[in-house]
């Protein structure tokens, strides 16, 4: 016999979410594939993340899987009421603009949770509230204020990180919150406001750096221009032009370092005795292993490291991880339905959430939905007939 499928641990929970974009859609995501409800509430146009192009062609499909779709024009009284009654039947609500935004249709905390104390209401805002919380910010203006972006350029080229990093990883920090806070609310019997906000994850990412200069006097290079915690760590360029990074991060990693590939004379040379001794002598010995190294093809280094245990990873290109055989082999991609684009109604393998839950990756359970997919089915599930969902539709309170 077929075995049941396990229940998710959010089964039963059910997230109205206000968002756009990359951060907030990422909060709900995550409470989506635990197994929520999460209802994607879109204007009438619909989200415009949908059609972004470039870099933004894989926000829509990436972080609104598992999720349901109804277009609300908040802007319309009866549109507001509609979102309000929404609401009302949520555990969680989700919301990522503006300061103020939310109170103009009576959908803030304040507003909510006088009528369900129980509600669970996540903020994601570029900053949490201080003397920075009016300004406009995205992902590349905290990078550039919080010390990220220098610490990935060069010296005087300061470069955002290849991804969005903050959206990303602000949206997990809610639903973090939003977890602690279900938690408490299981004690307590009352909900809470979760926050979380770009600027301040992003000092959380640079902080290890902040300390390190707290602890040494001495401030944080630039990663291209950094003195490494080890010596050999780093990018070598080897035959035929290859790239294939190569690090050796103890005495016992350096050892059998120089004996696979036959550098005896190094692992004998009083100068390189330890690690650190490596690291303040790095400037002769990167040039030299990297004159070395470049007599060997980057499919030996992987076939030589791959043996002896020790770290190497190939320069790849992320169109390139779709064939990544671990990745196919552990479940790490699952097919979505594009919404939205010149390949609507195809599938692509997204990424999933990089854990297990008892042995599992949690799933694809609902493709990316259509604009509006599910809003005829919400509203009757809100109580209203026919008539009155068509009565909306004509004054464009819904779509």
């Amino acid at each position: 016999m077929p075995s049941t499928p396990k229940p998710l641990p959010l089964e039963g929970l059910r997230v109205v979410e206000f968002t756009h974009m990359v951060m907030g859609p990422t909060c709900g995501m995550v409470l989506a594939d635990m197994g929520a409800e999460v209802i994607k509430v879109e204007p009438i146009e619909g989200d415009r993340t949908r059609h972004l192009l470039g870099s933004g062609a894989g926000f829509f499909p990436m972080f609104n899987r598992n999720k349901k779709s109804i277009k609300i024009n908040l802007q319309s009284p009866e549109g507001a009421e509609v979102a309000r009654r929404l609401c009302a039947t949520a555990d969680v609500v989700a919301e990522n603009f503006k300061p103020g935004s939310m109170a103009k249709y009576g959908l803030d905390y304040a507003s909510l949770s006088a009528q369900h104390p129980k509600l669970i209401y996540a903020s994601l805002k570029g900053f949490l509230p201080g003397p920075y919380d009016h300004r406009t910010a995205l992902d590349e203006v905290v990078q550039m204020m919080g010390g990220l972006a220098y610490m990935t350029g060069r010296p005087g080229d300061p470069l955002r990180a290849g991804t969005s990093v903050n959206d990303i990883m602000g949206g997990m920090f809610g639903a973090i919150g939003v977890l602690g806070a279900l938690i408490q609310r299981g004690i307590s019997g009352r909900g809470q406001e979760i926050q979380s906000a770009l600027f301040e994850n992003n000092v959380f990412l640079v902080g290890q750096h902040m300390l390190q200069y707290a602890i040494t006097g001495q401030a944080a290079e630039p990663m291209p221009n950094r003195i490494s915690a080890w010596a050999v760590y780093d990018v070598f360029t080897v035959k035929d032009s290859a790239q294939i990074f190569l690090a050796a991060v103890s005495d016992g990693q350096w050892a059998t370092f120089c004996q696979v590939l036959g550098f005896e004379d190094l692992k004998a040379d009083a100068r390189y005795f330890d690690n650190n001794a490596r690291v303040s002598m790095r400037s002769a010995l990167i040039p030299e292993l990297r004159r070395r190294l470049a007599a060997f093809s980057a499919a030996d280094l992987t076939a030589i490291f791959e043996k002896a245990g020790l770290p190497y990873a190939p320069i790849v290109k992320p169109e390139e991880l779709f064939d990544d055989p671990h990745l196919q082999a552990t479940g790490g991609l699952a097919p979505v339905r594009l919404s939205d684009g010149p390949k609507a109604g195809q599938s692509a393998p997204a990424a999933l959430l990089p854990f297990t839950m008892d042995g599992q990756r949690l799933g694809v359970r609902r493709d990316p939905p259509y604009e509006g997919e599910n809003t005829d089915a919400l509203l009757s599930a809100l109580g209203l007939d026919a008539q009155a969902i068509r009565q909306l539709r004509a004054s464009k309170a819904v779509a």
